[in-house]
């Protein structure tokens, strides 16, 4: 049975250091934040023994789209201000939640003929204007919840497609590979929310491999801040370096793997390691990045044999057992082992 997982965008080495700062602007939404991401993380441990329901719906080509205004408060879902076949909102918070939910639904249906999160349908709930100056955006088992951010540090979490699209992955790999939020297997999880949010803006921007950022995040940061986004694919650890955040800590290759009891052993910290190997895959196989090397992560997300504590060794050997499978012994099984060669971690 699978796992309701509080999976949070902004990872909290950032949020504790922002804790950590002289000014109230800059401490007081953070602390807010940190505490409530605490209370969370206690209520996912004593959800983790109920699990999840398994898929039970009708799929269906068309999402089901749902947004509630939570109004600053922090109880869900909050009051319907916006259901699939209504009008676009006044609200633009509101019009972007549904815009970047029916993104996702539509790169998962037309690039992996997946019907919503769970493949059966599941209706798309997502609460906006949560929380006091909330410096986070998360999916809970359940449905996306927005923070408006403080703005100053944070801007709207609606505003980057990608962080929709990262969020809404943690629900696919929740009924799927259901892999387990700590170490390792915790930074494959985030990874794979990373690629996909990725692709998810790739794909609604029509951009090929070589024409994309690849940050995750961008626009998310506020004015005065140093930095381009929360990640960066590309390059990981460039992402921001500023007074206030930090330096981005994220290593690219296995020579920098942080180990650290914090953060669930680094899950936001060493994912930059399986999100460059995708990079460098997608890159060197050229085109539009969603088709073959995501339909290689993708097949190994859902293909069944991929342990809820697998580690980067075995995503590695798996993503190459599927490049084989979906394209034969050519350029693709050739470019997922020099990408995972390149940043340490062996594929065979």
């Amino acid at each position: 049975m699978n796992k309701p997982a509080i999976c949070h965008v902004v990872p909290p080495h950032i949020l504790d250091r922002l804790a950590q700062h002289e000014d109230p602007v800059v401490y007081e939404p953070a602390r807010r934040t940190l505490e409530h991401d605490a209370q969370l993380r206690t209520q996912r441990r004593i959800t983790t023994v109920r699990g999840a329901a398994a898929p039970t719906g009708t799929p269906s080509d068309k999402p089901d789209r749902t947004i509630y205004d939570a109004g600053h408060l922090e109880a869900l879902p909050g009051r319907k201000v916006h259901s699939e076949s209504d009008q676009p909102s006044t609200d633009a918070t509101v019009n972007r939640a549904h815009a970047g939910l029916g993104a996702t639904f539509e790169l998962y249906l037309k690039a992996y003929g997946r019907h919503s999160i769970d493949d059966s349908g599941l209706p798309l709930i997502a609460s906006v204007h949560y929380g006091d100056k909330y410096d986070n955006a998360f999916w809970n088992g359940e449905q996306m919840v927005f923070g408006d951010g403080d703005g100053e540090l944070f801007l709207d979490f609606t505003l980057p497609v990608d962080v929709i699209g990262h969020e809404l992955t943690h629900g696919v790999t929740q009924y799927t590979a259901n892999l387990d939020y700590f170490g390792q297997s915790g930074a494959l999880n985030e990874s794979v929310s990373d690629v996909f949010g990725s692709l998810i803006k790739q794909y609604a921007l029509g951009q090929s491999a070589d024409r994309a950022d690849w940050l995750i995040g961008a626009g998310l940061l506020g004015p005065g801040i140093h930095g381009e986004a929360l990640r960066s694919m590309k390059a990981p650890g460039t992402a921001y370096d500023d007074p206030q955040l930090g330096k981005d800590p994220q290593p690219a290759t296995m020579d920098d793997y942080v180990r650290t009891s914090r953060d669930n052993g680094g899950v936001h910290i060493n994912s930059g390691i399986p999100n460059h190997a995708f990079y460098l895959l997608a890159t060197a196989l050229g085109g539009n990045a969603w088709e073959r090397a995501g339909k290689i992560w993708y097949a190994t997300l859902t293909g069944g044999e991929l342990d809820a504590n697998a580690q980067f060794a075995d995503f590695a050997r798996l993503t190459a057992a599927s490049a084989r499978s979906l394209f034969g012994d050519g350029d693709e099984i050739q470019a997922v082992l020099k990408a995972w060669s390149q940043v340490g971690v062996p594929a065979t």
